[in-house]
Order: C-alpha cells, then sequence, then structure tokens
C-alpha cells in the first residue's frame, strides 16, 4: 500500500492484477486500484477533480483529467473517509500511476491540489 498526506488530507492506494480482464498475446493488461480518502484536517472539504499521469514501461505516458472520482465528488467532513475502486489498461505487463486530486474546503471555497502517491501496477507473475 502506497500512502501520501497533504494538507491533512491523507490516501491509501492499493493495486491488484487483473487477469480475467487482461489480454497479454494482444498486449492488453489490467489492472484494478482501490483509493481511500482520509479527512484528518479539521476542515470539511470536497474532492473536485483528478489528474492522472500513467506511464507504461515502453515509455509511452498519458494523462487522465476529469471531474470527481467515477462519477462523484464526496464531501467528507473531518474524520471521514470515501473509497472507491477503478481500473487502468495498460499496452505493457509493468506500469506506473500517480496523480493530484483538487479539493476545495467548503468553508471558504479555497482549492488546494492532494498528492496521490506513484504506485506501481505489476502482475504477480513479474515479481517471482
Amino acid at each position: 500500500m502506497e500512502i501520501s498526506i497533504t494538507k491533512g488530507i491523507k490516501i491509501s492506494v492499493q493495486s491488484v492484477y487483473m487477469p480475467r480482464e487482461s489480454r497479454p498475446a494482444q498486449n492488453s493488461f489490467y489492472h484494478a486500484y482501490k483509493i481511500t480518502i482520509e479527512n484528518l484536517s479539521q476542515d470539511t472539504v470536497q474532492l473536485l477533480r483528478r489528474h492522472w499521469f500513467i506511464s507504461d514501461s515502453n515509455g509511452i505516458k498519458r494523462e487522465v483529467e476529469g471531474e470527481g472520482v467515477i462519477g462523484q465528488q464526496p464531501i467528507l467532513n473531518p474524520g471521514d473517509s470515501h473509497a472507491y475502486s477503478s481500473w487502468c489498461p495498460l499496452m505493457t505487463d509493468i506500469g506506473k500511476m500517480h496523480g493530484t486530486f483538487l479539493m476545495k474546503k467548503v468553508t471558504d471555497d479555497r482549492l488546494f491540489k492532494v498528492t496521490v502517491p506513484e504506485f506501481k501496477l505489476i502482475p504477480p507473475f513479474k515479481t517471482n
């Protein structure tokens, strides 16, 4: 598990290879990941946007930006957490992701970015 804390917002990430969805002969490798966002601050915050940087092991890099996470823009009171799962297709069996979430402090609409730590996308057959 990878963890980062930015301005009192803790991001934890776990990833897993998806062998049933992957097609190695067609250079198609799928990885799922679960992200937990915990509000350790004293402020109520809302997640507005995501910005991902995705790298395959062949040097190809992609960026993905959009509103919220899986169609949601959760509001987190102090002590609250929000978890969601998503997935990422790669053209190689190994890759990595990292990014940011754009958050808003609800009381004064102040915007700030929270770091999503870099996490590896590696199938089990590559770690043995």
